[in-house]
């Protein structure tokens, strides 16, 4: 093992010599980290002008560090600044450039903390993060919901349990999975919610004995309510040991991982030559090194792929901090790569999802004649017997023997004869075939949230307004 290095000028005043070379390398997390510099910048600004407020600054220091703090950040912007491993993590890179540069700043660091300071850095990422990927799912939703504008009349069978069970509009399918991003928006500001407390001030465990003023601080970061009234953590301990916010914000690209790949599981189903209702656009999809007849939906697969990551960061946050004892304990710097990577998998799923949607056609013909199986409507059959008095369990029953008639038979429901009908139930009287007409079938579900042609419509209406 290499000899031990000075100590740490940050933190080593107790120590005779700084760590080994390998921990070091175990426990640096600038390599990673250092994407958290400009909310890093932010939070040292507002730090400092709170400092000046209460006077632990005067204000030709507070504007001399302000204007170091902004030629670091222009450097860091401009891929000019060397971070150093030596120096740990983010914090301390940029700490240690500007007090070389600007003596006052070794007063910054004044009634804080790298607890409370890296809580604060976390907080304000995670809240830039919600604003991209709102971002990214409101496109999302304005290209499923123009697509199923564009397909309103095509017609396929909608599934249980991978079996066809009745008919549906390409339309309202894909206004389902408009519903569910809909919901993952919700939870993306409930995340952004959850992150909109400030935890500065709160020191390394207890706060500070010093003056600070930590509603100057929140207001200046942004950490406001809608009426712009400062929020600020109200437990100093609380508030270094708390990921709640990294956790919600990978629980909500989990769930949402979970609605891209189900989608994508429907498009990959539905671009098979089983299917043939639709195809991928060229753009999203990839052939084969030894099969040339091949086109493969690879966009789509790896969407079902990233779903699992998004799960593992989930995980990774939960077991990470589920046997912490307060407050801050080293362990909690992991907490970074698997937000991370969570946010950027997420906002590349968000992008290639829509684009790969605003590309799908649809096989009309081929959608129409899968839909157009008269099986489909076996449940309408049941109603119509409803209709005429039947109880429903019993009219069930009914139609459940007409179908084993037509299996033995094999004859499509509705070409049986009405003798051949009457032989399964003889409540099956004149008219009953006119229960196999699709547009019948579907004029007949306008109700609240059905795939009738109206219902479906203003469904599309509202979200084209609503997404404006």
């Amino acid at each position: 093992m290499s000899a031990r290095k000075k100590a740490q000028v940050t933190w080593g005043g107790r120590f005779n010599a700084g760590p080994a070379e390998l921990m070091l390398q175990f426990g640096e997390s600038v390599s990673f980290d250092h994407r958290l510099w400009a909310q890093d910048i932010r939070g040292s600004q507002a730090h400092a002008t709170m400092l000046a407020k209460v006077g632990i600054l005067t204000a030709k220091e507070r504007d001399a560090i302000l204007r170091g703090l902004t030629a670091i950040g222009q450097e860091i912007a401009a891929g000019k600044f060397k971070w150093s491993r030596e120096l740990e993590d983010v914090h301390m890179n940029i700490e240690s450039a500007l007090t070389a540069r600007v003596p006052a700043a070794a007063k910054l660091h004044t009634a804080r903390s790298r607890n409370d300071q890296v809580a604060t850095d976390v907080r304000l990422w995670i809240k830039d993060q919600c604003a991209v990927i709102d971002a990214g799912l409101v496109a999302l939703l304005q290209a499923l919901v123009k697509l199923a504008a564009a397909n309103q009349d095509v017609l396929v069978p909608g599934y249980t349990h991978l079996q066809r069970a009745q008919p549906v509009s390409v339309a309202h399918h894909l206004l389902a999975y408009v519903e569910m991003f809909s919901r993952d928006r919700k939870r993306v500001a409930a995340a952004a919610d959850s992150a909109n407390w400030c935890p500065l001030g709160s020191g390394a465990i207890a706060g500070t004995t010093l003056p600070i003023h930590r509603a100057t601080t929140a207001k200046l970061l942004g950490f406001v309510d809608a009426k712009g009234k400062p929020r600020v953590t109200t437990n100093s301990m609380d508030a270094v040991a708390d990921r709640d916010p990294a956790t919600e914000f990978c629980f909500a690209a989990a769930l949402c991982g979970v609605h891209l790949s189900r989608l994508a599981e429907d498009m990959i189903l539905w671009s098979s030559a089983e299917f043939g209702f639709a195809r991928m656009p060229d753009e999203f999809s990839t052939g084969s090194s030894l099969m040339p007849q091949k086109r493969n939906p690879d966009s789509m697969e790896l969407l079902r792929g990233k779903s699992a990551r998004f799960q593992a960061s989930l995980t990774h946050l939960l077991t990470l901090t589920k046997g912490l004892p307060l407050t801050y304990n080293r362990d909690l710097q992991d907490d970074k790569p698997p937000l991370f990577d969570a946010a950027d998998q997420w906002q590349l799923a968000l992008a290639v999802t829509t684009a790969t949607m605003s590309g799908v056609t649809f096989n009309k013909a081929r959608c129409l004649a899968a839909a157009s199986d008269p099986a489909l409507l076996a449940t309408d059959l049941a109603d119509w017997l409803v209709v005429k008095g039947m109880p429903f369990r019993q009219a069930h029953h009914a139609v459940g023997r007409l179908v084993a008639v037509a299996e033995k038979l094999n004859k499509p429901l509705n070409k049986l004869s009405d003798g051949e009908a009457q032989s399964a139930d003889a409540a099956f009287t004149q008219g009953w075939q006119s229960v196999f007409d699709l547009q019948r079938a579907f004029a007949a579900r306008e109700n609240d949230g059905m795939p009738g042609p109206k219902s479906v419509a203003r469904e599309i209406a509202r979200w084209q307004k609503s997404l404006r």
